[in-house]
């Protein structure tokens, strides 16, 4: 295989061919790159080292990864390009079908259930959800209060029962009741598995599937026990016979889509519930995490923080924060947005060309190629200044926000195909994070060293606390 740098433009023009590293035959690049997320640590070096855009090939499918601004911004122009379905999620179609996620382009649903949905995560939508954010919060909180003084808390594990028991009531008026029990909640447990063998099955070398028998043959199992589950969901709300909009499932239910004038089928309106479990509480999850691992290891950012829930809750015990209180908790959210930067949940998003097209001027790439965005990459391109790898939070001042490119920061995807939650991730997220701040002092028992877990998503491995109620003095 020819050496990119060796390879002549292909006309008086100054196209040439994208950089990659010298390669195997067939086997390409696999080899090279890790699994899970050494190797994503893999290709975030490979965007220092060969610049911005390179291309990897692995068993005959090829990827151009990107990490650059310039790049971001020109494939952010959705007249030329758009969402590409990706190897990873076309794996996941196997749960989620044509959800909002997994959706082909040419799929009709994606459309009708956007437009169906939309109104389901705006600010007066948010208004109605915070009720019941609130009441999850003071699940886990009660939690963590009968661990404060005795034993470690495991971070990911409790943030996962927090998030997922939020979508499932606030979008589906449905208590999956994970504080109530010891253990994770079977569908939590079933979609971790399958969400990790659809990672090693994206990873792994072409026909050894038959050596991951017993693998699928769960995976088959933890899909039906996800479907069974949803299925349920649906069953008992039609037979409650609610007829009501209030939520995800009841705009599913009884909203007719304007353009067609049609409803969504069943089958979807099921693809459409897995998708928003899985994606509604997966990274947000993984995001809350973060944020508390850059907490404890910077008591000075932590301080502030702490500071400014004070000043709006003062001392009381359990205060019931309003609806507006959580727009005023700036810093909280900028705690939020730089845990997001430097470890965005969902560390990638893929687009394709709609026709063939020259990139950054130079490099050519044909319709319909995938064209991966690493995001940790984007998020440390020169342009964020100085230090790219120090956590701080004053990077998302209101001033250094409106300064800044807007396509430098892109933890929820880009253009029509994003993160349609993010809103109700981020108003959770904050309300949670200036909770726990404002009552607890974070203690690392351990000198944690932060180890990524990657299923697709990416969050903290093995991260434990140990807590301590702060006291009136404290919160002066």
């Amino acid at each position: 295989m020819t050496h990119a740098s060796t390879t002549e433009p292909t006309s008086t023009t100054t196209a040439r061919a994208i950089p990659e590293r010298p390669a195997l035959p067939l086997i390409g690049h696999a080899l090279d790159i890790p699994s899970g997320a050494d190797g994503l640590v893999h290709l975030m070096n490979e965007v220092k080292e060969l610049g911005p855009v390179f291309r990897i090939r692995a068993f005959g499918s090829e990827t151009v990864v990107v990490g650059g601004l310039d790049l971001v911004a020109e494939l952010s122009d959705e007249t030329r390009f758009r969402k590409n379905v990706h190897g990873d999620l076309v794996e996941i179609r196997e749960i989620a079908g044509d959800g909002l996620f997994t959706a082909f382009h040419h799929e009709p649903n994606w459309q009708k259930a956007h437009d169906i949905l939309m109104p389901a995560f705006s600010l007066g939508a948010m208004r109605g959800y915070h009720a019941t954010m609130l009441d999850v919060a003071r699940s886990l909180i009660a939690k963590w209060d009968r661990a404060a003084g005795a034993d470690p808390v495991d971070v990911p594990e409790d943030m996962t029962r927090l998030t997922f028991d939020t979508i499932g009531l606030c979008g589906f008026g449905y208590d999956f009741e994970s504080f109530r029990r010891d253990e994770a909640h079977p569908f939590v447990d079933a979609m971790s598995r399958a969400l990790a063998f659809t990672q090693t099955k994206g990873e792994s070398i072409p026909g050894t599937e038959v050596f991951r028998w017993k693998q699928a043959e769960q995976f088959r199992k933890d899909a039906a026990l996800m479907t069974e589950l949803v299925d349920e969901v649906i069953r008992q709300r039609r037979a409650s016979g609610d007829t009501g909009t209030d939520d995800l499932l009841g705009r599913m239910l009884h909203t007719r889509d304007a353009r067609t004038g049609e409803p969504l089928d069943d089958v979807n309106i099921r693809n459409q519930v897995i998708t928003f479990l899985i994606a509604g509480h997966e990274t947000t999850s993984g995001a809350l995490s973060f944020a508390l691992y850059y907490l404890t290891k910077h008591p000075e950012v932590l301080a502030r923080a702490q500071a400014e829930v004070d000043a709006l809750w003062g001392d009381a015990d359990a205060p019931a924060p309003e609806y507006g209180d959580i727009g005023k908790l700036t810093y909280i959210r900028q705690v939020l947005n730089e845990s997001l930067r430097l470890w965005p949940t969902a560390p990638a998003f893929a687009v394709e060309p709609i026709e063939d097209t020259v990139i950054g001027g130079t490099y050519p790439v044909r319709q319909g190629e995938s064209l991966l965005v690493l995001t940790p990459a984007l998020h440390r391109d020169p342009a964020w200044g100085e230090n790219v790898e120090l956590f701080d939070p004053d990077r998302f001042t209101a001033e250094r926000e409106a300064a800044r490119p807007v396509h430098l920061f892109k933890p929820f995807g880009s253009g029509e195909r994003a993160c349609i939650g993010r809103q109700f991730a981020l108003h959770e997220a904050t309300l949670l994070l200036g909770l726990l701040v404002h009552r607890y002092r974070l203690l690392d028992h351990t000198d944690y060293r932060l180890t990524i877990k990657q299923s697709l998503t990416i969050k903290p491995d093995a991260f434990t606390l140990k807590l301590a109620r702060r006291t009136s003095g404290e919160r002066r």
